[in-house]
């Protein structure tokens, strides 16, 4: 497939795009998300969705990063729209750290077809970066994504206005933390949650595409293809 990168965005557009999904991965796997995540992506466009990719190396500032992801996708949308003419609102879709940059985007999810949210993650700095908890300290400083843990939750709380939202857990996931995010999206007035649990781990919507990306199509582990391929026929129902 064509990937071609615009800035920070790896799009892969179909012959005939029926519909766009932005995408933003999880901590370092996101810098290439055209390989680390590149069957889950390649799949989604083969059912004629154009992918938007946002490449980014995760930093402290949380907020400021989602802003810069919101207003990169609007501006691939405005070229696809120039090119194919109007298309339906994007379905946003992230994984682990990705969703929340996506739940922090300054328009609230509004403008958007909803939130795909695999295998929500909001740990402290300390236990994402472990070396941070023994290094501060020593340099007598504090030193916190913003916004914090409690904070994004807060955040979510109020602020996040998408009452559509499918929240994906996998079975052996031990960095999941999508209960978290469940109970803030149930405090608000409207609220439209669904949960779907599948089988697999906190890196099966990546190891599939890194797996195929460094030892060829016969490295492919068939249950985690088959994994794919029930999230790709999901998210698709949703983006529809």
């Amino acid at each position: 497939m064509d990937w071609r990168q615009q800035g920070k965005i790896w799009q892969l557009k179909p012959a005939q795009p029926v519909g766009q999904v932005d995408f933003i991965g999880g901590s370092y796997l996101a810098a290439t998300p055209q390989v680390s995540y590149r069957r889950l992506l390649e799949d989604l466009s083969n059912s004629g969705l154009v992918i938007n990719a946002w490449a980014y190396v995760p930093g402290f500032d949380h907020q400021s990063q989602a802003r810069e992801a919101w207003f990169d996708f609007r501006s691939a949308r405005k070229q696809l729209e120039e090119r194919y003419g109007p298309l339906p609102m994007p379905l946003r879709l992230g994984h682990s750290l990705g969703c929340k940059l996506q739940l922090l985007a300054p328009d609230g999810g509004r403008n958007c077809r909803g939130l795909v949210a695999l295998s929500f993650n909001n740990f402290q700095a300390d236990r994402s970066i472990p070396l941070l908890g023994e290094i501060a300290p020593r340099l007598g400083v504090e030193t916190e994504f913003s916004p914090s843990p409690s904070e994004t939750l807060r955040l979510i709380s109020r602020h996040y206005q998408q009452e559509r939202n499918l929240v994906v857990r996998f079975g052996r996931d031990q960095l999941d933390q999508s209960d978290t995010l469940l109970d803030a999206l149930e405090q608000r007035p409207q609220n439209n949650t669904e949960v779907l649990q599948l089988p697999g781990d906190h890196l099966t919507p990546a190891s599939a595409g890194l797996r195929r990306s460094v030892l060829g199509d016969w490295a492919d582990d068939p249950k985690r293809v088959n994994v794919i391929r029930q999230l790709t026929e999901v998210i698709c129902s949703w983006s529809a």
